[in-house]
C-alpha cells in the first residue's frame, strides 16, 4: 500500500456496512479518503471512530449514485479540494424485497438498476476521467457479489440481474481503459453473505454462515497492494461452510 500513502480515495454508499469499513481502513492506511453518501451524520460520527490523529484523513460528501447530477458535482468538488482521484471503491448497493412478476414494484426495480449499475456506471466515468486526464495509473473496485454468477440463487429477483451487470461491465472496463491507453486497472470483488445491513433478514435468522465487512476491505486492501503488473479481475470471497 505503500504508493497509495497520501493518494486520493474515493468510497460510495460509505455510511454503512462495507462501505464503512472500507473508509476507515484505507484511511488507517494512510490514503485520504472520501466518503459519498446520503447520510452524511453517519459519516461523521464514523471519523469519531478513527485516531484522532488521522480523522483529517477521512471526509465526507454528500451523493446519493441515483443522480447523475450529484455525482458530477461531488467528483468536481473533490478535484477542486483534492485535486482528483486515485482510487474508486464502487461500493453503494441496495436489494429490495420483491419478485420480477410482483404488481406495481417499478420503482423498487428501477432503484436496484439505478444504484447497482448506473451509479457505478457514471461514478467510474468520472473517477476515469480525473486519472487520464492527470496521467494517473488508478485503480477502479466494484463489490460484485456472488449473485452475479449464479442465477439460481432464491430471492434475488433483479438484484442478481444487477450484479450479473457488474461482472459483464468490469470486462467493458478493463478492455476500455487498456484501448484509452492507460494502465487503469479494474477489480470486481465477489463476496458471500456478509452480515450488512443490506441482508435480508430471513438469511440472518437462518444462522447462516456469513462474512463480516472487515473482511471485505481487507481483501481491497489486498487487491490495491498488488504491484502495478498485476490485474486481479476477479476476487471471490465465501463464508467457510456457505451452502451455495
Amino acid at each position: 500500500m505503500e504508493r497509495w500513502q497520501g493518494k486520493v480515495a474515493v468510497v460510495t454508499g460509505a455510511s454503512s456496512g462495507i462501505g464503512a469499513s472500507t473508509a476507515k481502513t484505507l484511511a488507517e492506511a494512510g490514503m485520504i479518503v472520501v466518503g459519498l453518501a446520503r447520510r452524511v451524520e453517519r459519516m461523521e460520527a464514523l471519523k469519531g471512530e478513527l485516531a484522532e490523529d488521522i480523522r483529517h484523513r477521512l471526509n465526507v460528501a454528500k451523493c446519493d449514485v441515483t443522480k447523475e447530477k450529484e455525482i458530477v458535482n461531488a467528483f468536481k468538488w473533490i478535484e477542486d479540494t483534492f485535486g482528483g482521484v486515485d482510487v474508486l471503491i464502487n461500493n453503494a448497493g441496495v436489494f429490495r424485497k420483491t419478485k420480477l412478476i410482483e404488481a406495481d414494484n417499478t420503482d423498487k426495480l428501477r432503484e436496484v438498476l439505478d444504484t447497482n449499475v448506473m451509479g457505478l456506471v457514471l461514478c467510474t466515468r468520472e473517477a476515469f476521467q480525473s486519472m487520464k486526464k492527470r496521467s494517473v495509473d488508478g485503480h477502479v473496485i466494484h463489490i460484485n457479489s456472488i449473485a452475479g454468477h449464479n442465477a439460481s440463487l432464491p430471492t434475488v429477483n433483479i438484484y442478481g440481474a444487477s450484479k450479473f451487470a457488474v461482472t459483464a461491465i468490469t470486462e467493458t472496463m478493463r478492455q476500455e481503459f487498456r484501448t484509452e491507453g492507460t494502465k487503469v486497472r479494474v477489480t470486481s470483488i465477489s463476496p458471500g453473505a456478509v452480515l450488512t445491513e443490506i441482508l435480508p433478514e430471513e438469511m440472518i435468522r437462518q444462522g447462516v454462515p456469513m462474512l463480516e465487512a472487515k473482511d471485505i476491505a481487507d481483501a481491497i486492501v489486498y487487491v490495491l497492494g498488488t504491484p502495478p503488473r498485476v490485474q486481479v479481475h476477479e476476487l471471490t470471497i465465501k463464508p467457510v461452510g456457505e451452502s451455495f
